[in-house]
């Protein structure tokens, strides 16, 4: 047993990224955000991602959104993007799944 909300953050301006489950063609991330912004990924994988805590604006080719507390986004295979910023204290829950969702 765990606890998804028990975590050390990580030092500011950076994510820690932790494995919860994989199996088969589909991994589950907890994500903590502090005040943290990405390089641009492109991912082989869907992501549904729900952010559970905090504040965070992602930006895609085509624009951004912001997204706060409870709201969830799927980022299909290969669409370009990156985190422009979080709060200080995002938590992310992220499920990975390849191939079509």
């Amino acid at each position: 047993m765990a606890n998804l909300y028990e975590y050390v953050p990580p030092e500011a301006g950076s994510e820690h990224v932790e494995v919860l489950l994989q199996n088969g063609g589909v991994r589950i991330e907890r994500i903590v955000s502090v005040s943290a912004r990405t390089d641009w990924y492109d991912q082989s994988e869907d992501e549904w991602v729900v952010l559970l805590d905090g504040s965070a604006e992602l930006e895609f080719e085509t624009g951004s959104v912001t997204l706060r507390r409870g709201d969830m986004l799927l980022l299909e295979a290969h669409r370009r993007h990156r985190v422009r910023s979080t709060s200080e204290n995002a938590l992310w829950l992220a499920v990975f799944v390849k191939g079509r969702v």
